[in-house]
């Protein structure tokens, strides 16, 4: 019986090891991306029988297409080269400090990195990512700091008919130790997004983690809730959920959401976290459709919010009909009641080629004519993820001073 168990442990052990060979063997004894000293990157690839290997990522020149929301840019893409062992290999430029993103295409068929375990969703696709480190991305990388708690919450929504929705909520380093009470940053995602959103592709948690332990940020409890108003969560994670997520959802540009906020969510937070609840406490801020949000949410709600971020905002994207129409109306008076006691901070940020970009001229032109005061920043580049992390980057540290 000893003989026969030590046998079948052998044969277990030839068995695992010709498997890791195999998988070895697939994804070839190579590393990729290899970040070189002059923060140029060396791509690889192996696919002996592949008659076309390309890559599209962030960092290449990019591609202007038309969609259904206007002209979008979108990644560029190059060639690899091939060598006679079957291994595809592309070195790129002196790469910007960044978080920076790519796939590939075999053949035509988008497939990850096998040598990058790094990963990230974004809606309904997983591309691989890497950091180059410098002062622009310096807060994106997790450090030798203090860490902050991250929990996901349900919580009830009534407003909605929900018996349980999910937000992510970030409590600084130290929270659960003090008796301290804390201002709220409320950090909403855009459209195809959830409340993973930014703590996964936004590296909000990181960015947190660093400006407070370097004092450039006050400590602050941040919440990200789902914006999707017909979703519980994060597709998969709640009842009869496994579906392919899609870019709009129902029930999000409808003024269900602005209602719910803050009869749902921030009565929540005030209720089960240790809040500073009042005004010059509480800040709101989002990308896209979440800076669509955040704009009516405070229009709506004027005594409630201090600091306002408009992150490259979807202004007038939304659908003032049906039931929560009213939430849209009447712009004018409300921004007049908003800002005769003016938010301490209304920030304004977007790429100067967004596809948003003349939307949000028109409505500065708009606060202009009312003289009514915001802090404005225009950055290169377009709609992208690379944007809306410098701008919480430089947004954060101006809270609740």
């Amino acid at each position: 019986m000893r003989r026969f168990f030590i046998a079948c442990c052998l044969m277990a052990a030839q068995v695992g090891a010709s498997a890791q060979e195999t998988v070895g063997l697939n994804r070839g004894d190579i590393t990729s991306p290899e970040i070189n000293k002059d923060h140029s990157v060396t791509f690889r690839f192996v696919a002996p029988q592949a008659k076309e290997v390309k890559m599209e990522a962030d960092f290449l020149p990019k591609q202007m297409v038309k969609t259904p929301l206007g002209e979008m840019e979108t990644t560029g893409t190059v060639e690899l080269e091939k060598d006679a062992q079957g291994v595809w290999t592309y070195t790129s430029g002196v790469l910007s400090p960044e978080l920076h993103t790519y796939s590939f295409y075999v053949d035509g068929v988008r497939m990850t990195d096998p040598n990058n375990v790094y990963m990230q969703r974004d809606i309904f696709t997983y591309t691989n990512y890497f950091l180059i480190d410098g002062d622009l991305s310096a807060n994106y990388f997790v450090r030798d700091v203090p860490h902050g708690t991250v929990s996901k919450v349900w919580y009830p929504s009534p407003t909605l008919g929900m018996d349980q929705r999910r937000m992510t909520v970030y409590t600084p380093a130290g929270y659960e130790d003090s008796a301290k009470r804390y201002p709220v940053l409320y950090l909403l995602h855009g459209a195809g997004g959830d409340e993973n959103a930014w703590s996964e592709l936004g590296r909000a948690v990181q960015i947190l983690d660093n400006l407070i332990a370097q004092g450039k940020a006050e400590p602050m409890i941040v919440v990200m809730p789902n914006g999707n108003g017909a979703q519980q969560a994060v597709p998969g994670e709640y009842a009869n959920s496994m579906y392919k997520p899609s870019f709009m959802n129902a029930r999000t540009m409808d003024g269900a959401i602005e209602t719910a906020f803050v009869k749902d969510i921030v009565s929540y937070v005030d209720a089960h976290y240790r809040t500073l609840a009042d005004k010059r406490h509480r800040a709101i801020a989002g990308l896209s459709m979440g800076g669509f949000h955040s704009l009516y949410v405070s229009l709506n709600n004027p005594d409630t919010f201090d600091y306002v971020g408009l992150f490259s905002a979807a202004i007038n994207r939304g659908n003032p009909q049906g039931e929560y129409a009213a939430i849209y109306k009447d712009m004018d008076a409300k921004l007049a009641r908003q800002f005769a006691t003016p938010p301490r901070l209304y920030y304004i940020a977007i790429g100067k080629t967004d596809f948003l970009y003349k939307d949000n001229t028109d409505y500065r032109k708009r606060l202009d004519a009312k003289g009514y005061r915001y802090e404005y920043v225009e950055t290169d580049g377009g709609h992208i993820w690379s944007n809306w992390r410098k701008y919480l980057n430089w947004f954060a540290p101006k809270l609740f001073k």
